[in-house]
Parts: C-alpha cells; sequence; structure tokens
C-alpha cells in the first residue's frame, strides 16, 4: 500500500529554515518522480518543487528558487525540502505528492506557519 507521511513543519520566525521529511512506503522512492506542494489558507494548491527519478534533474517554482532544496535519501525512502529563508508568504500546509502508473498519491500534509 503506498503511502506518504509528511513531518517536520511548525512555527518559524520569518528568516528561519526548516526541513521538511516525507517517508514513502509501499513504493521506492528511488524509482519515482516526487513533488513537493503547498496550499495557502483560502488559495489553491501550487506546485513547489520536483525531483526526477534518477535525481539529477530538480525543478522549482520561481517563487522558491534558490531558497528552497528538494533531495531524497533512497536508503531512508524519503523525501526532503530544505527551506530557507522563510517568509510569511511561505505560510502553507505542505503536501508531497507521487505519480505511480497514472494514479496520484498525496500525503496529508504538514503546516508551516512563518510570523514573528
Amino acid at each position: 500500500q503506498v503511502q506518504l507521511v509528511e513531518s517536520g513543519g511548525g512555527l518559524v520566525e520569518p528568516g528561519g529554515s526548516l526541513r521538511l521529511s516525507c517517508a514513502a512506503s509501499g513504493f521506492p522512492v528511488s524509482n519515482y518522480a516526487m513533488r513537493w506542494y503547498r496550499q495557502a489558507p483560502g488559495k489553491g494548491r501550487e506546485f513547489v518543487a520536483r525531483i526526477s527519478v534518477t535525481g539529477w534533474n530538480r525543478d522549482y517554482a520561481d517563487s522558491v528558487k534558490d531558497l528552497f532544496t528538494i533531495s531524497r535519501d533512497n536508503t531512508k525512502n524519503t523525501m526532503y525540502l530544505r527551506m530557507n529563508v522563510l517568509t510569511p508568504e511561505d505560510t502553507s500546509v505542505y503536501y508531497c505528492n507521487t505519480n505511480i502508473n497514472g494514479m496520484e498519491y498525496w500525503g496529508k500534509g504538514t503546516l508551516v506557519t512563518v510570523s514573528s
């Protein structure tokens, strides 16, 4: 059974950093591209970052480029999102996602709140 579980969210002050984790089970993360999305209060879900199957290619939304870093540890079957220089505009629920054989899988999300 495919399962994605996000963790690492919380309250952080503007300018701070967080690292989110997405623990996968039921499939090897090394075999699939994976993504982070986020949804701010009252807004739609938006793409944040993607890591390719090989891990060599990484894509980012313009709003987070050079600030966020997506990575993956195949030995732990876990994906990460390192977020630096956070602003209140980054306040969202962050979700991890993958597509396996045409079916989309989502975690339940982890809340990141950036506030002083």
